[in-house]
Parts: structure tokens; C-alpha cells; sequence
């Protein structure tokens, strides 16, 4: 049976990523300081305007607006009304809420004397989602993982001069055919990059063929009947803020699995580990990559679900598809046998009191091996379970 799938990528200067960059970055500058820091940092970018929110109870002092201009300045807004040195930055930061803070500072589960890693409840009730599958070598669906990879190569091309005319901000699209569930075939390819106002249409699309296209997508996967759809627009000189607004959050899709598993929970960027729309979205990222590494099955999804102060989830829930080599019920029982899912473990088990949360911030934050929730080190333990 054929059938199409469609995942979309942004580059780090749509007005959407530039907002992301600067939350993540201004929480690892607090994490540096105080690994401890408690953060929800939103922002709004809107032509020559950064509106900066949120709640953040840390003992570490920063700067918030040097931050965001220098996030501006290192993604390429060096010029125009948005520039870096020339933006407006509007800072209404407050601490967290003491009501919050009474559950995530002891779990309801320490308060009937709990110990260890009771110690922090939930700092939100939600469902959060992980997903793992054997399409790509980093046990991604295939569509999202060449839409961040045209993303990137805009980007690389960009900063290395290789394509000058490049300005920050661009979208990427990938629609691939399947048979059943193997992918065959790139059916229809769409690139759009802001680009100097001098340059043809012509070239970019020449451009985009030769040095982006052609340098991401295997040539296996494209065939005689592939679309590309280059600035099917016909212009793309005004991006980044000054052409729309962008918003912390609102690419929740793209940060995760490109539409193949739901999203669950709240958006990732500016929000620090004891969130577990963030955290536990990353442990069951972690988890399902493992499973599907050890063979358990060739595709899960994982959701787990939480209550605001209570540090053990509320329910846990594996999917795979016709997959699994053990039934789905059994699968959930074993996540919950070999993994912790509270959240003080999960900080603990992917070492999130560090400063690692701008480089997820652009490009994904789960398929990418500079990150540790992309680890598979569960793996070869995990295989017990099928024998």
C-alpha cells in the first residue's frame, strides 16, 4: 500500500527559533550560575521588538537583554530594524509562583515520607510522548530527519560564505513515499530561504538543487517525478521578526518527531529540567531509543502522564504497531520496572542541571548524538527480556 508522509523544518532565524534560541540560552547562562534555577522564559519577537516573560527563582544574576542580543548577533541579525544593537528588548521576568514551588519542592510522596528521589514532584500535570523507529540510523521517522538536515545545510552554507546571498531565516519540507511501512522514494521536496534582495530566482533554485538538496538527500531517494518546490512565493528578501512574529513554543512539531507521534505536555525551550513537559519528553525519548535498539520492537511510542506534585507518573502507555516482540502491557511494565521515571531521577539519569539546553534550542531536539537522552546505553540490558 503506498501511501505519503510529510515532516517541515525552520532554520535558527525563524522568528519562531530566534525566541526559542534566546529562552534556552538566557536558562544555561542561569544553570551556570545556579544549577538549581527554576525557569519558564518566554519570548515574543515582532518586527523591531523582543518581548521578553516569564518566571525564573535562581540565585544566578544575568543579563537578560545582553543575552538575547548576542543570540540575535551569533544567528545573523546584523542588519535591519531586528539587529541586534538596533532591536527594542522589553524585559517583565518574575519568580515562580510560591503556589508551583510548594509541589515541585517536595512531592506529595516526601510529604508522606517519601526519601531519595521523592524529593521533587511534577511541575505540571500533562502527558508527555517519546517515539523511536528503525527508518533512519538515528531511529527517526525519515521525513523529519532530512527536513532538519536541509535546515542545517541552509544554515551551513550560509555561515561559510558557500552561498553569501543566504540570509537566517528559511523553511524546509520533506514528503516521502512508503510501501507499507518502508520508506521508497522523496516524492516532493519545498525550500524556502530568505535570501538578498540582488539574487534571481533562477540561481536560488539552481542553488538549492545543486548545494542544498543534492548535498542532504540520498540520490537513491529522489527519481525523475520528484517535485522541488523552491521559494514557491517568488521572493523571500523580508524574514526573520521584521516579516513575522515569532513566539517561544509554537514548533513544537518540528522539535520533535515532524507529526509522526503526538505531542504532548507544553512546548520545550526556556523551560528548566524540573518541567516534565520538557524532561520526561526527553526520558521517554530516551527510553523508547532504547527498546528499539535492543530489538524489543521496531517502532514505539511511549506516553507517560504526571499530576502536578506527585513525582511518580500517573500512567505509562506503550505503543508499537504490530512491532513488539513482547506484548504492549508487558513492554509498559518493563519501562517502569527499568527506568525511574520520577523527575529528580530523570534530571539525574540525562544530567540535566547543566547547561546543555541552547544546542536542542534549532534543528531538533531528539535524532541528534550530541545529547544524552540520545544515548543507548540501556540497550544490550534491555535484550534479557527476550530471552
Amino acid at each position: 500500500m503506498r501511501r505519503f508522509f510529510t515532516s517541515e523544518s525552520v532554520t535558527e532565524g525563524h522568528p519562531d527559533k530566534v525566541c526559542d534560541s534566546i529562552a534556552d540560552a538566557i536558562l544555561d547562562e542561569l544553570v551556570k550560575g545556579d544549577p538549581m534555577t527554576r525557569s519558564a522564559i518566554e519570548c515574543c519577537a515582532a518586527y523591531n521588538t523582543l518581548f521578553l516573560t516569564g518566571e525564573v527563582s535562581s540565585r544566578a544574576e544575568v543579563d537578560y537583554e545582553q543575552i538575547a542580543r548576542r543570540v540575535i548577533r551569533e544567528i545573523g541579525y546584523t542588519s535591519g530594524d531586528f539587529a541586534y544593537d538596533k532591536c527594542r528588548v522589553i524585559t517583565l521576568v518574575h519568580g515562580q509562583s510560591a503556589d508551583i514551588a510548594l509541589g515541585v519542592d517536595a512531592s506529595r510522596e516526601m510529604k508522606a515520607g517519601g526519601e531519595g528521589y521523592d524529593l521533587l514532584g511534577a511541575g505540571d500535570q500533562g502527558m508527555m510522548f517519546g517515539y523511536a523507529c528503525r527508518e533512519t540510523e538515528e531511529l527517526m521517522p525519515l521525513p523529519i530527519v532530512l527536513a532538519h538536515r536541509l535546515a542545517y545545510r541552509l544554515t551551513e552554507a550560509r555561515r561559510s560564505g558557500e552561498l553569501s546571498y543566504l540570509r537566517p531565516d528559511g523553511k524546509t519540507q520533506v514528503t516521502v513515499e512508503y510501501e507499507g511501512k518502508t520508506p521508497v522514494r522523496v516524492d516532493t521536496v519545498v525550500v524556502s530561504t530568505q535570501h538578498d534582495a540582488a539574487v534571481s530566482q533562477e540561481r536560488i533554485a539552481e542553488d538549492m538543487r545543486t548545494f542544498i538538496i543534492g548535498k542532504v538527500i540520498p540520490a537513491h531517494l529522489l527519481d525523475e517525478n520528484t517535485r522541488y518546490l523552491i521559494n514557491p512565493t517568488g521572493k523571500f528578501v523580508i524574514g526573520g521578526p521584521e516579516g513575522d512574529s515569532g513566539l517561544t513554543g509554537r514548533k513544537i512539531v518540528v522539535d520533535t518527531y515532524g507529526g509522526r507521534c503526538p505531542h504532548g505536555g507544553g512546548a520545550f525551550s526556556g523551560k528548566d529540567a524540573t518541567k516534565v513537559d520538557r524532561s520526561a519528553a526527553y526520558l521517554a525519548r530516551y527510553i523508547c531509543k532504547n527498546l528499539v535498539a535492543a530489538g524489543i520492537a521496531d517502532e514505539v511510542e511511549l506516553q507517560v502522564a504526571y499530576a502536578i506534585g506527585v513525582a511518580r507518573p500517573v500512567s505509562v502507555f506503550a505503543e508499537t504497531f504490530g512491532t513488539g516482540k513482547l506484548p504492549d502491557d508487558v513492554i509498559a511494565d518493563i519501562v517502569q520496572k527499568e527506568f525511574d521515571l520520577r523527575p529528580a531521577a530523570i534530571i539525574d539519569t540525562l544530567g540535566l542541571r547543566r547547561p546543555v539546553f541552547r544546542a536542542t534550542a534549532a534543528y531538533g531536539h531528539f535524532g541528534r548524538s550530541l545529547f544524552p537522552w540520545e544515548r543507548t546505553d540501556r540497550a544490550a540490558d534491555l535484550k534479557k527480556y527476550l530471552k
